[in-house]
């Protein structure tokens, strides 16, 4: 049998530890286009009620002060799995917990309807809604810190930011699916419907996830009979992860502090976009302003896809990369909302916005891929601990852009603020970024 047709392992003396199985080029393509759409079956979901908070709020009669807590009550339950999720993931198998969690988001999503109407009185609806959003945000936390480890167990390092870039690149389409289609479907059979067929996306991607999951454990078991120090394991080292190390380091910190200015940039425009875009130019179609942006931010991942890989081809190090790329993305962001606070035609807003949500892709190519370059060995868990600071904005800042919309009805102030946390974030990782290898 030819070993190498499954595996490659290889073995690092020093810490006594194994690396799993490299995927082989038809595994690679494989396991990038499941989970590029799996990501957008995610992002499908995660979208779906920021594009029908509008019309659910009309509906419902909720304050802005309401719709800002069920929005941001998805980060609350994001934030609290991140770390678990990933140092799970390192142990048992990344494609072990992103199936898990599948199940969970996916009938979340079909069911809620249900659970939006459940309660006749606001008040406990309200309530209702937030505890379910939470656990969706929980279930949903441990998607990428687990393709982080599944992405570092399985790739070498110079194949670890295309392939993860790639395949994480299924948000923007995740987003603009829900934005194109669900608005569609919204326009047409109402709200509820909108949720039943991202529900229904979510669980037909985990049936074949399934079926490729199964499909990969006949393949590891007709290795099982190999010596033993060839066989590929999860978490037979128990090498443990070396946070005093990292916590040492300004390089990891700048690249934690860097990801949550850019997420609190991203989050707000996820969450805030169609409000914005329904409260300021009321006429405006739905549909159009939800597919633009998101339709460009597509081409943008894989243009800072080539800047990266065409800055190490021209001899630059990966910490150079790293730190242009993420300025292109960071400086874009920052410029943009300062610009749309200025807009006011609908064809100068929808233009700036779309340059702020497609600068997200160059930050999908830079500090997003950053962990594997400090801790390839503990990806899981550097990600997890990285995403878990930067699902903070995702609860403080969506939440303060509704109560400060709520009091001021002014999207400026909310926009330069943004502006600036996004400077602050890029000046910080231009000084203190690395992409070396901590632990």
């Amino acid at each position: 049998m030819d070993i190498n047709k499954y595996h490659r392992v290889s073995m690092n003396d020093q810490m006594g530890r194994e690396e799993v199985n490299i995927w082989t080029t038809q595994e690679k393509r494989r396991w990038m286009v499941m989970l590029f759409i799996g990501t957008s079956a995610l992002y499908a979901s995660r979208t779906s009620v920021p594009l029908l908070i509008p019309a659910i709020t009309k509906e419902l009669n909720w304050s802005k002060k309401d719709s800002g807590t069920i929005l941001s009550s998805f980060f609350w339950g994001y934030t609290l799995t991140q770390v678990m999720g990933g140092y799970v993931s390192d142990r048992v198998g990344g494609l072990r917990v992103i199936q898990a969690a599948a199940v969970g988001w996916s009938l979340f999503t079909f069911w809620m309807p249900h659970i939006i109407t459940l309660f006749s009185d606001k008040g406990q609806a309200v309530n209702f809604i937030v505890l379910t959003r939470i656990l969706h945000g929980a279930l949903q936390g441990v998607h990428f810190p687990s393709v982080s480890s599944l992405t570092s167990r399985h790739l070498g390092e110079l194949e670890r930011a295309s392939f993860f870039s790639v395949a994480t690149s299924g948000s923007a389409v995740g987003t603009l699916l829900t934005g194109t289609v669900g608005s569609c479907v919204l326009d047409y059979f109402g709200w509820h419907a909108v949720f039943y067929a991202i529900g229904l996306f979510g669980i037909g991607w985990t049936l074949v996830l399934r079926h490729y999951a199964l499909a990969a454990t006949r393949r590891k078991a007709t290795i099982i009979s190999l010596p033993l120090k060839l066989q590929p394991s999860y978490g037979r080292d128990n090498v443990p992860v070396p946070w005093i190390r990292l916590f040492r380091k300004a390089s990891f910190w700048s690249c934690v502090f860097g990801h949550a200015c850019q997420n609190n940039c991203f989050f707000l425009l996820l969450s805030w976009l169609p409000s914005y875009f329904h409260d300021t130019f009321p006429t405006a179609k739905g549909w159009l302003v939800n597919m633009v942006p998101w339709l460009f931010s597509i081409p943008c991942t894989f243009l800072g896809k080539w800047l990266s890989e065409r800055l190490i081809v021209r001899g630059c190090s990966v910490t150079t990369t790293r730190k242009v790329v993420e300025t292109v993305g960071l400086g874009t962001q920052a410029a943009a909302l300062l610009l749309i606070g200025h807009a006011r035609s609908y064809q100068w807003a929808l233009a700036c916005m779309t340059l702020a949500v497609s600068a997200s892709g160059f930050h999908n190519n830079a500090i997003l891929v950053n962990p594997q370059d400090l801790a390839p060995a503990h990806a899981g868990s550097v990600f997890g601990l990285m995403n878990t600071v930067g699902a903070v904005p995702g609860f403080l800042g969506v939440y303060l852009a509704g109560f400060i919309l709520d009091l001021t009805k002014s999207w400026s102030a909310v926009f330069r603020t943004t502006a600036a946390i996004n400077a602050l974030g890029c000046a910080v990782f231009l000084a203190f970024g690395s992409a070396e290898a901590i632990a």
